[in-house]
Formats: structure tokens, sequence, C-alpha cells
């Protein structure tokens, strides 16, 4: 394949991927990482998609502004913070496939039974749950590099409507991904390589964000919901595969 197709091809996906987030506000890692895999190294493709990924978060922000409620987002990103310190310590001694199966269970079958059994406001919003829910996503995500779905599960049990579940949603990666790509940057891991991508791609980037966006302007709570538990779904079947998500 030469060096134009691939391009082409890795600006297609990248350009799917940021549309998946504009839309969901979630699932630009889930969509990029294992289909970059394919013509990048991982070692190139995780701080580009941090990259992309802090991109689309800053465009949905300031995008669903009016909504942002730091009420909403702080409980979160205090548990996160701990929950990655947990997470570090527990990936040096936890077998990475039992959490995984685990998790891949719940997602499913949580997925499964909302779509089809269960409608409309479930818990009360409370600061309590969402540190609980920070702290599950940081846990995660350090042991195995996908913390999104405890934070997903927790906005589609409180009974929001779909702009106040994606600004926190958007609020919220916006704080994971700027820490991550800050500790990227000072260790190294973002490459002169990984900056000159990212700027060819960032194009793609911006009108897949931008188009996402208003196709999510066309759909109601309840759609919006629904796209939620579906990509829930998708991420728990992913991490059925060994080598689960990254």
């Amino acid at each position: 394949m030469s060096d134009y197709v691939s391009f082409s091809v890795i600006f297609l996906i990248v350009f799917s991927a940021a549309f998946t987030q504009g839309v969901a506000g979630f699932g630009n890692a889930l969509v990029a990482v294992p289909l970059l895999a394919f013509f990048l190294p991982l070692r190139t493709i995780v701080p580009l998609t941090i990259l992309s990924g802090l991109i689309i978060t800053i465009f949905l922000s300031w995008r669903l502004w009016p909504y942002i409620d730091r009420k909403k987002i702080l409980p979160l990103i205090i548990g996160c913070i701990p929950g990655v310190v947990v997470g570090s310590v527990l990936l040096k001694n936890l077998p990475q496939d039992i959490l995984r199966i685990l998790l891949a269970g719940l997602l499913i079958l949580y997925s499964c039974y909302s779509l089809f059994f269960k409608t409309g406001k479930i818990v009360q919003a409370r600061k309590s749950l969402a540190i609980g829910a920070g702290f599950g996503t940081g846990l995660i995500g350090a042991v195995l590099s996908a913390g999104g779905p405890p934070t997903i599960i927790y906005t589609t049990l409180t009974g929001w409507n779909k702009d106040d579940m994606k600004a926190t949603l958007s609020g919220f990666f916006l704080f994971t991904g700027l820490y991550i790509g800050t500790v990227h940057y000072l260790t190294g891991v973002t490459t002169s390589e990984v900056i000159q991508l990212f700027f060819l791609t960032l194009p793609a980037v911006l009108a897949g964000v931008w188009s996402g966006s208003l196709v999510y302007d066309k759909i109601n709570t309840s759609q919006y919901v629904r796209i939620l538990l579906v990509g829930l779904f998708i991420m728990g079947c992913l991490f059925m595969i060994p080598s689960g998500p990254v």
C-alpha cells in the first residue's frame, strides 16, 4: 500500500473517530486505536489519540459551555485522581484478564438490560456516586487504558437531559485528556513524529467532531441515551478480545 493511500485511510479513520465522539461525547479512542493499529505502532497511536481527543473535548466543551456544571464535574475529578493512583498500584499485582472479563460482562449485561428493560431516571445524582464513578474511571483507566465506562454509566442513570450528560462527559474527559497529555509530554511519550502526525490529521479531527455535533443536534435525549448504551455494549464486546482495548 502506497504512503498516499495509507495516509488517506488514516485520515478517514481519524475523521470517523472524531465523528463518533462528536455524536456520543466519547468513543474517539474506541474507534481510532484498533483501526490505526493496522498502520501505526502503538507508541504513536496512543499519544496521537490523546492529542486528538483533547481537541475534540475542547471543541465539545466550548460548544456545550452553557451546560457545563462544575458541581457535576468536580466530584468525578476528585474521585478520578486517587483512582489512577490505586489502579497504577494494582496494575503491578492484579491479573488484567480477570478485571477485563468482569468489566466486559458488566458492560454487556448493563447495556442490554437498560436497552430493553429500563428507561428514565434510576438514581439521584449525588456527590458520593459521582466520586465513585470518577474513582472507577481512574482505576480502570490506569489498569486497562479505557476508563470511560463508569462515568458513562453514571450519566445514563441520572436522568439528566442529553446536553447535561454530554457536557459533563466532555468536561470530565477534557480534564483527563489534559492530565494524560501533560504526563505524556513530560515523559517523552509525545514525540516530534507524533506532533507532526497530529497536525497533519487535525483537519480530519475538526471536520469529524463538527459533523458529529450536527448529527447530535438532531437527536433527542432518549435517542442519545440509546447511543451511549450501544457504545457501552460495543466496549464490552471489545473487552472480550484477549488483547483488550488500549
